[in-house]
Formats: C-alpha cells, structure tokens, sequence
C-alpha cells in the first residue's frame, strides 16, 4: 500500500507548519507535491524549497497567482496533481489539501481506508438546488454570469457587473452535457477519475467555461467528477466546519479531543500557533489501527450551539459579534425590571414603601441630570457602575443593559421623570422585560409645592408637557414591546388602591396578598386651583386629565372602588 495515496497541498502562509505537514506525509509514504501562491516572494519560497530538499518524495508544481474565488485555485490543484501522477505511477488516489490543513490519524490508517475502496472518489458534489448552504447570494447564477473581478479586492466592480447583467438578463451557456455541482474544494478522487477529468479532449472547452463561474474551485472538480467517475461518495474526507456567514472555522489548542472526537482523516482551519495540536497530531506514537468511519457528525451539535452563541448569545449580554447590529441582541436586558414615572411626585416616600412592599431594589432617578440616584444612596453598584452623568449618558442603552445585567437575581425597580436622558425612554419600550407605569401630569405636583415664581413655574411645566408627550407618542408606537401601564394624574388618585395592587402582583416577589400598606399621597389641597392658573396663564396642562378646582383629599387606606367627589 506504500505510495497508493498522493497529496496535493496548496500553501500560501505559514510555510514553517506545511513544512511539519509535507515531512510527515512523506515518512507516512505518501508522495507529495506542493504549490506555493506566487503572492510568496521568491526570496522566502526559495528558502522553504530548500529546507525540503532533503525528502525526495516532496515536489513543487509550477505557482500560480491564487486568490479565493478565482481560476487560480483550479490551475495550481491542475498543475500539481499532472505532475503528481506523472511522477508516482503507482499512487492509485490524490488527496487534495491546503498548508492549514492538518492529519488527524495516521497516515496507515487513510491509505487502508483508501486501499479497502480503490475505486471510490470521495467530493461533495450537489446541485445548486440541492444544497442550502451557499452564502453570497448566487447560487445557480454563478454558472451563468460573468465574473471578471475579484469579489475581495473590486467589490463595487463586482457587484455592479452582476446588477449589469441582471437588468440585460444575460445568461452564459453551459456546455453541453455538463451539470453544474458544488462541493467542498478538498476531494479526494481515483487516478482513473482525475486522468480523465485532466486529460479530456473537451478540457480546453471546459477551463474556459470555469475561468469565469464563481469560485470555480467549489465547481470544476465537482462537476467534471460526475462525468466520469462510477462511484462517487458525496464527502469529504476533511473535516471543515463554516459558520453562518461562509467563514471557516479556525481549531486551536483547546479544540484537540473535538478533533479526535470526529474520527476525520484530516481537518481545516489549523491556526498556525497551535502548538498543542501539531505536537500531538504530527507525533511518531504507534497507531491503535482504528478503524473508525470518519464522523464529523458527532460534533455537529457542538458547533451548532457555538454558532447559535455567536448570532444570539445570552439575553442582555452584548458581545463584539453582535453589538453593532440591532435586533441581534436576543433581548435588549438580561431580567425584567419595572419603571415608574409620575408615582414619586405623587406620593411621599414612595421608593421606601415600594421596597418594603416588593422586596425589590428600588432606586431613584437613574437618568436624572444631576447623577444616577441609587438605592440608599450608593455611588457605585454592582459591577463598579458609576452614578457619574457624563459616562452613562455616553451611552445609557449600554448603562441600563449593564446595571440589569450585574444585579442579576434581584428585580430592578427605578424611577423616571420628563427631562431625565431622553434616549432611553424608546430602548426600555422595546424592551420585553421592562414594565412601565406612568401617571401622566404627575410631574406638575412638584412645581405646585416649590412656591416659586410664577412665570418660571409656568414655562417649566410647559417644558415638562412637551418632553412627556413626545415620550408618551413613543410609548404608542407599534414597535413598543415593553408591558405598559398608563394613566391620567386624575384618574389615578380617583381610585389608586387598584393600580398599585395590580402593579405588585406584576412585580410578583413576594407572594400575592392585599397590601397591608398603602404610600401616602402627598397634600394636593390647591393644586386644581393651581392647574387653572396656569390655563389663566395660558398655559394648558391637559396631561393631567379632567382634575377639578377643588378634589377632595386622599389619605391612603382602603378606598372605595368608585369614590364621589363632592363639590361644595
């Protein structure tokens, strides 16, 4: 079996690890033939051609220039694999690989695989309509579309050709009899089938019609294989992984039992520092005579979580792969946390009688202007969280995210007024977890109680209207995924009791009950008068709703379910 298998290796970068690969096929028997990108500057590849100089079953083919997407790639596997056939008469398979590719079992062990099915090729070969895993957006117009430029270096150019071509429906003509396939370009294919696909008469036709197919190294093979070969196992024996976007995925160090684990031959993308991996892969331990069918299905599940943690994540945990893209961030927070606006202005100690009511951690003003107001006073939270403005202001959807995040375990409650940071009202309404209780025209009751000058209260109040319907017209949005709850000042403190019962259930730390406790309302006795002077002033405070001159009182307790104003 000595010298049945052949290996074609394309290398362009880290010349010293392919070096490590081509020495270990040679003492494994197999024959090598090595192609260097002509991007490798003479001066290095001459030095690399030297230090093999010393195995004499390691050959170079001619270079070609090869840059992914392009003819090259086909040429220089071409050139390489002539000359490997022409030189070892008695290699009876060619294996196809790259300088990163790295053997995952000894070599004994792929030539009596091979040996026991001398006449069966092994490439992934299927049609356009077959596979869905084509990324890029062509599938079966890169058989029919010309590709002139390289998609990497003239990407304008590129894309601008293929809408060209589009818009005249140009389609180019298959030749005849062929059937376009794709497959991974890492094959290993007979000699009966790799002479005949090299020597047909019909090549000259057959290289013209791929110098211009997308990434033809993914096509020629994998097409032509089907013209000629009488057994085709639809595989590679490369284990190679891609993720979500067409990406290879590239093994480390800490990958080494997943490699053992698949059973492969062979496996790419090996980072070129992965010392661990070399060592014990490329080692002259004695083989066990495994006899194990190659699997890279048992660790399919493993990737498969790994891509679904890169594109999803964990809930309200950003991370570099997703951040920059909204919608990616499966869920704005990590937890659910409740919003007040209007419930602090109305009632005296709200936040105390709040957290003794729930068990909750319930902050003040967290976007107030002044500073990020904390539970009991605290200047820096769990996970060193400043209350400095100036860094949460500069980014507060990154602040909120964080401070949920960090305080995982324990329900977040904080307060929120018109005028506080106005960009993080919208990402808490499109946040599922956030609840949001507003009592509208609440802000109104502090300006009441301050006593200042008139004329400053009356544009102060103007100014907090505008803000609170500007956030009210978002919290409106169809987009809105936040649980709201929202109600006029007037119709709150007609029967308050209610609301809050149903805000604590919500809230659900503790188990349900009826409160024991109600907050107390803070003195509005004047404040219908007040609301009228500032209608006199013409200013129009409408957000409170229908409040009349002269409500009665609330003292907090049980309050009837539809109480009666009384007017004298």
């Amino acid at each position: 079996m000595k010298g049945s298998v052949g290996i074609v290796m394309l290398v362009h970068t880290a010349l010293d690890r392919a070096e490590q690969v081509a020495r270990h096929w040679a003492k494994g028997g197999c024959p090598v033939v090595i192609h260097v990108d002509t991007n490798v500057r003479k001066p290095v590849f001459d030095k690399f051609r030297q230090r093999l100089s010393d195995c004499p079953d390691v050959q170079f083919s001619n270079r070609h220039r090869c840059e992914w997407g392009t003819w090259g790639l086909v040429a220089a596997s071409q050139d390489a694999a002539e000359m490997l056939l022409a030189r070892y008469p008695d290699v009876r398979h060619v294996y196809l690989s790259s300088g990163s590719c790295l053997p995952l079992r000894p070599v004994a062990e792929l030539t009596a695989y091979l040996a026991d099915r001398p006449r069966t090729d092994f490439i992934e070969s299927a049609t356009t309509a077959d596979v869905p895993w084509t990324v890029g957006g062509l599938d079966a117009e890169r058989f029919t579309l010309h590709f002139p430029f390289s998609w990497r270096r003239h990407r304008y150019l590129f894309d601008r050709f293929v809408e060209v071509q589009r818009a005249l429906r140009f389609k180019r003509r298959i030749p005849a009899g062929l059937v376009p396939h794709m497959g991974s370009q890492w094959w290993c294919l007979t000699r009966q089938t790799l002479t005949a696909i090299l020597q047909d008469p019909e090549r000259p036709t057959y290289d013209r019609y791929f110098r211009r197919v997308w990434i033809p190294d993914e096509s020629y093979f994998q097409t032509l294989a089907r013209q000629y070969s009488t057994n085709i196992e639809s595989r590679s024996l490369t284990l190679s992984k891609f993720d979500f976007q067409g990406k290879p995925h590239i093994f480390y160090d800490d990958h080494l039992q997943l490699l053992r684990r698949s059973d492969c031959f062979v496996a790419r993308k090996i980072w070129p520092h992965a010392d661990r991996l070399y060592s014990a892969f490329l080692s002259d331990a004695p083989s066990v005579g495994s006899q194990q069918e190659p699997n890279p299905g048992k660790i399919d599940r493993i990737f498969a979580k790994a891509v679904d943690r890169r594109t999803r994540g964990r809930p309200g945990l950003y991370m570099q792969s997703r951040f920059p893209n909204r919608g990616w961030e499966n869920g704005v927070t990590a937890g659910k946390y409740s919003v007040f606006q209007g419930f602090a202005d109305l009632f005296e100690d709200f936040e105390g009688w709040l957290s003794r009511a729930t068990g909750a951690q319930v902050h003040g003003r967290l976007f107030a202007p002044n500073r990020a107001e904390f539970a009991n006073g605290q200047t820096v939270l769990n996970g060193a969280l400043s209350d400095n403005p100036k860094l949460r202001d500069a980014n507060p959807k990154a602040f909120l995210t964080n401070l949920i995040w960090n305080t995982r375990g324990e329900r977040q409650c904080f307060q929120h007024r018109p005028g506080d940071t106005p960009k993080i009202m919208w990402h808490m309404a499109r946040d599922p977890n956030a609840q949001i209780s507003v009592i509208t025209g609440a802000w109104a009751v502090p300006l009441f109680k301050s006593n200042a000058d008139f004329a400053d209260l009356r544009a102060r109040a103007a100014r907090l209207q505008k803000l609170e319907s500007k956030m009210l017209d978002e919290l409106h949005s169809p987009e809105v995924k936040a649980r709201l709850r929202i109600w006029t000042m007037a119709e709150f403190i007609e029967s308050p009791m209610e609301p809050l019962q149903v805000i604590i259930d919500e809230i659900g730390q503790k188990s349900l009950r009826r409160l024991a406790e109600a907050p107390r309302l803070e003195d509005l006795t004047g404040f219908g008068q007040f609301l009228q002077n500032l209608k006199n002033q013409g200013m129009h405070p409408y957000l409170m709703g229908d409040f009349p001159v002269d409500p009665l009182p609330f003292h907090g307790g049980d309050a009837p379910r539809k109480p009666y104003l009384v007017q004298k």
